[in-house]
């Protein structure tokens, strides 16, 4: 038998009727449990810690954070840790920062240990020197301060200014159209890594991977670190280098999802190339049957503002209509004065551009072929749901393969995904149109088939006379294992 799942908790999990994902940061501005508590209420699906500040310990109080909040509010959310990755940064400067001005001589040295000044700043990234040479372009600050390299001369890399302003301690560097060797993975990833599986982070996020490698040495570190808790996160390349664009097939068949990181991607090969990459890289995504999130700048006034750019709404709605699982926030909600407003301005916007959204569903199957049994049912339930016009249609599933073949196609109809596993209910949290419920089960097909009638008529998902269709595998539990569709009228 099942056990009943809370009113309180079915409720919550079962609202809003939104499809597209929201991805929050968490720092200082929504640290307060209150608050958190209000954005997971109003929309959170996914809280982002980001391990590129804080130590060890922080991060595993934050997620303590996160899970209590989630509880209170009857909800689960994943947890996505994000690492930091290589340091590709200058020095600290004498007085905190410079004002480069065009034609001006600067000094990027890898050797230097004393404070920077006008002249010159120390590097974190000591491979510098050997990744570049004359003619190169550096891009500082997110592009804000370009350098073109004029000699290499030991440890020193001698740049004039192309374009000047404030540099400050600590800014990233980019090189022009990639091509800097440091690896994704640091011995401070490593640790982390760790530190993100002692508490059982669902997704791990890989800053800067340059191919499948990359992935696969932190899928191995990460399941590692992870056995001792039975614990099997779930991992998500950054697509933020050049260099990870020629290779974006290799690198999805290594993860479980992909983040189009805007910022480093777009100071590497452009501003005016990424809206493009973007769509090709949500439509790779979908059409591998992997999980594509939307990151950097999505509501950046709203850190200051309490409203959104009509530009950011429109940002916004196009990651929506162009697929993407999940939007991002990072400072909006890590450090902005108005987090809770922004969650509930994005729940606004992916509502109503999902409610423009057209629905191609033939079109999605034809010509394809599907060599799995558990994958056919899946795309079958999803055919027939839409030509009966269901109300809804519900998957019983363990690993939540099922839920996640279903999500990557437009449809209409909510996808409701019951699990006996608490992992497989927060991973799921980040799947396109699916809404994941606990459900514990006895074994029984039946049994199950009657009691997840039972939840959908209860909170009036459907009513009597209402077709739903149902998905399930027999014998029931066997990851992998669903062979069975059933289309039902509520009675």
């Amino acid at each position: 038998m099942f056990n009943a799942v809370p009113a309180a908790q079915l409720s919550a999990s079962l609202r809003p009727l939104r499809a597209t994902k929201i991805v929050a940061t968490l720092g200082p501005a929504s640290s307060d449990p209150a608050l958190l508590e209000e954005m997971i209420r109003a929309g959170v699906n996914v809280v982002r810690l980001n391990f590129s500040h804080g130590v060890a310990q922080d991060h595993i109080d934050r997620a303590r954070l996160v899970r209590e909040a989630a509880q209170r509010a009857g909800r689960e959310v994943a947890i996505m840790a994000d690492l930091q990755g290589p340091k590709i940064r200058v020095g600290k400067f004498a007085e905190g920062k410079v004002l480069l001005v065009p034609g001006a001589k600067f000094v990027l040295d890898a050797s230097r240990a004393t404070p920077g000044d006008i002249d010159g700043v120390g590097l974190d990234y000591k491979e510098l020197p050997r990744d570049v040479r004359p003619g190169d372009v550096l891009l500082l600050n997110d592009g804000l301060i370009v350098l073109q390299v004029d000699l290499v001369r030991g440890e020193e890399v001698h740049t004039t200014v192309r374009l000047g302003g404030e540099l400050s301690n600590n800014k990233g560097i980019n090189k022009q159209g990639g091509g800097l060797t440091a690896p994704a993975l640091t011995a401070k990833d490593m640790e982390d890594i760790k530190t993100a599986m002692s508490f059982q982070a669902d997704y791990v996020a890989v800053s800067f991977p340059k191919n499948a490698t990359d992935m696969e040495m932190a899928r191995q570190l990460a399941n590692v670190a992870a056995a001792e808790y039975r614990h099997k996160p779930s991992l998500i390349a950054k697509i933020e280098r050049a260099e990870a664009i020629p290779r974006l097939e290799e690198i999805l068949k290594a993860s479980d999802g992909i983040m189009v990181a805007r910022g480093d991607l777009a100071v590497e090969v452009g501003n005016a190339a990424v809206p493009a990459l973007q769509k090709r890289m949500i439509k790779l995504a979908r059409d591998n049957d992997k999980v594509v999130i939307t990151a950097t700048q999505m509501m950046e006034s709203m850190i200051t503002n309490p409203v959104p750019t009509r530009a950011e709404v429109s940002d916004v709605a196009n990651a929506v209509l162009d697929g993407t699982d999940a939007v991002m926030l990072s400072a909006e909600t890590a450090a902005g004065k108005y987090p809770l407003e922004t969650i509930k301005e994005m729940v606004a916007i992916c509502s109503a551009a999902e409610a423009a959204e057209d629905v191609e569903l033939d079109a999605d199957f034809t010509g394809k072929t599907f060599g799995r049994i558990d994958q056919s049912i899946a795309m079958g339930a999803l055919f027939t749901a839409h030509h009966l016009g269901a109300k809804a249609i519900v998957a019983l599933t363990d690993s939540g393969s099922t839920a996640l073949w279903m999500s990557r196609h437009r449809i209409h109809i909510p996808i409701y995904a019951l699990t006996p596993r608490l992992s497989t209910q927060r991973k799921m949290a980040l799947y396109r149109n699916v809404r994941p419920l606990l459900m514990d089960s006895s074994g029984e097909r039946d049994t199950a088939l009657l009691q997840a009638e039972a939840h959908l008529v209860s909170r009036n998902i459907v009513q009597t006379g209402d077709v739903y269709a149902i998905t399930c595998g027999e014998p029931m539990g066997a990851p992998g294992g669903t062979n069975m569709l059933k289309i039902c009228k509520a009675g």
